[in-house]
């Protein structure tokens, strides 16, 4: 076993999740979701966002901003993992601070105008967005800030060991 308080162990961890069917899908799932909402806010919600009060085209632009910021975080965070299982970039090169989510909470449009004046599909899509950049902000702690010798395990490294160990790697 290694010793997690190496370096080693992490790349470990960060060169298995790259190489993962769970990255795979949320890479996927990522880049599928920004295609649509930069769709959605070149065409169907520049329409829809003519049609709102003053105080919810305010919200709306507040809402189309922070989603955008999200998408382009976690296709960031999502772009340097596919580096680093391509070999573009070593592990330890992903670990550095500059290539970590953000934590601080997004301040929600709500402040403008109520969600319920704002258009379905915008606030449709700022959710999934919200969902998918937490199940990252999630994976990025774990991978990269968590140290196991903290917690006793690391759910990460605790499965890719039981993986490794189930098929003989």
């Amino acid at each position: 076993m290694q010793d997690t308080e190496s370096p080693d162990w992490r790349d470990d961890v960060i060169q298995d999740f790259a190489r993962s069917e769970l990255f795979e899908r949320t890479f996927q799932e990522g880049m599928a979701l920004v295609e649509e909402t930069a769709a959605y806010l070149d065409g169907g919600g520049r329409q829809e966002s003519k049609l709102l009060s003053r105080n919810a085209a305010l919200a709306y632009a507040a809402e189309s901003m922070r989603l955008t910021t999200r998408l382009m975080q976690v296709a960031s965070w999502l772009l340097v993992q596919r580096a680093v299982r391509e070999g573009d970039m070593a592990p330890a090169a992903a670990c550095e601070d500059h290539y970590r989510l953000n934590a601080d909470p997004a301040v929600s449009a709500e402040v403008l105008a109520p969600r319920t004046e704002l258009p379905t599909n915008l606030t449709r899509l700022a959710d999934r967005a919200e969902r998918l950049y937490e199940r990252v902000r999630h994976l990025d702690r774990r991978m990269y800030v968590e140290n196991p010798a903290d917690e006793g395990t690391n759910a990460v490294l605790g499965q890719m060991s039981r993986l490794k160990t189930a098929f003989g790697s």
